[in-house]
């Protein structure tokens, strides 16, 4: 454990994290199944033993951004409730309960020489996890890193550093259990932003991934400077379309759902678009149900002949990714409009459709590169532990590796294994 009193040379403190964690990253490559599901299920526990003493250490927190500021969702997302506790227990025990991916082999064919070839997952190494005040993501990295048979480095940020420190003691408590090394998962000790310039160096070599997750300058730093590969986790710029074809009912409550479930995650819907064709049916139904459920929107032009009042969008609007109870609002020419409208401004998250047109659907899927494309159903779905992963260390808006959730199968890379007879090539 690092002397946390001593701590002015935040170069120093850094290589050690990053020995530290290629040391355990050597061990977990070898650790079995049992131990890191033990491992896990300890982590559960001693997350719910310590409950008070996570809480506490969220008010100090909370306690900390009074009078900064901050937006309602930034304080959502960094608030612990007894709920949102038992939530990551519960998560820690469904990672357990996942395949363990590692040696697990993906393909295997013969060659004509009598060469048998087969392709296995085999852990990333070490992960740099880089976040912003959700102090949930301390657990769900770890532990997904953890399954996936990597070392973590976890970084969050200073709103949230307390909380994430009672969490990590938890998950310390979990790998002791287990028999495995407890700088499996390390915190960094410090709100130093040279940490984070630390890591994106790649610590001598010791990180082998990083993951950032957060605000649109987070991640652009992220990219900028990173010496080491990266899961890029760009803003979720979400859109959801409304077809003429749509069940009413349907709509209204997926787009409510979608926007204002949790105003302040990623896969929050941040603009709506409407077919031209379901003015009269459609679009007053469903602004009218955001507006009773608190929501603000911004409209087009064409939307305020039809609901005269609301705030009017500007171009910038179009490109915002609001995280708060705010929608913007267009009427598009159909699929076609609709398609062009979130090529044009989407960050590559998530996008949905309400139709009942199977053509309009299958346009959607085709026409449409985001991470994660849904029919018929909110965009608050786009999440790891919905998509049946147990939790996620992020959404991968990226082409290379990974993409969309990435959950324990993306953490890992592979390696082929050739068996031969005595074969020599001529």
């Amino acid at each position: 454990m690092l002397d946390r009193v001593a701590m002015t040379d935040v170069t120093a403190i850094m290589d050690e994290i990053g020995s530290n964690a290629k040391a355990a990253a050597r061990a977990l490559a070898t650790a079995g199944t049992e131990a890191k599901d033990k491992a896990l299920l300890a982590m559960a526990d001693a997350i719910l033993a310590s409950r008070d003493k996570i809480l506490a250490a969220n008010a100090a927190d909370l306690k900390n951004t009074e009078g900064k500021g901050l937006l309602p969702s930034f304080v959502d997302r960094l608030t612990l409730t007894e709920k949102r506790i038992s939530d990551m227990a519960q998560a820690l025990r469904e990672i357990a309960a996942l395949k363990d991916p590692v040696g697990d082999v993906i393909a295997a064919w013969d060659r004509p020489n009598g060469l048998k070839i087969e392709r296995v997952r085999t852990p990333l190494g070490v992960i740099g996890v880089i976040y912003e005040s959700r102090p949930n993501v301390t657990a769900d990295a770890g532990a997904l890193c953890l399954k996936a048979g990597n070392a973590v480095i976890l970084r969050g940020g200073s709103d949230s550093i307390h909380s994430s420190q009672a969490i990590h003691a938890c998950l310390v408590e979990g790998l002791k259990a287990a028999g495995l090394p407890e700088h499996a998962i390390q915190v960094v000790p410090t709100t130093d932003r040279a940490a984070v310039g630390a890591m994106l160096s790649g610590l001598g070599g010791a990180i082998d991934v990083i993951v950032p997750r957060g605000g649109k300058s987070l991640v652009a730093r992220v990219q900028n400077e990173a010496r080491v590969p990266v899961f890029a986790h760009l803003e979720g710029l979400c859109h959801i379309y409304v077809d003429a074809s749509a069940d009413l009912e349907m709509a209204r409550k997926i787009v409510v759902n979608a926007k204002m479930r949790r105003t302040g995650i990623c896969g929050a819907a941040e603009t709506l678009l409407v077919d031209s064709a379901a003015i009269g049916t459609h679009l007053m139904p469903v602004l009218e149900a955001l507006t009773e459920a608190g929501c603000e929107i911004r409209a087009s032009s064409a939307v305020l002949k039809v609901f005269p009042g609301l705030k009017p969008a500007t171009e910038e609007d179009w490109r915002t990714e609001y995280l708060d109870a705010v929608i913007s609002v267009a009427i598009v020419d159909g699929i076609s409009g609709a398609i062009r409208h979130i090529n044009t401004y989407s960050s590559n998250h998530t996008e949905a459709v309400i139709a009942e047109d199977s053509k309009v659907v299958e346009r959607f899927f085709n026409e449409l590169d985001s991470a994660i494309l849904l029919h018929n159903a909110s965009t608050q779905f786009a999440d790891g532990g919905e998509f049946g992963m147990g939790g996620e260390i992020g959404i991968s808006t990226g082409k290379m590796h990974a993409r969309g959730p990435v959950g324990v199968e993306q953490l890992t890379s592979f390696k082929y294994r050739v068996h031969g007879t005595g074969q020599i090539r001529p």
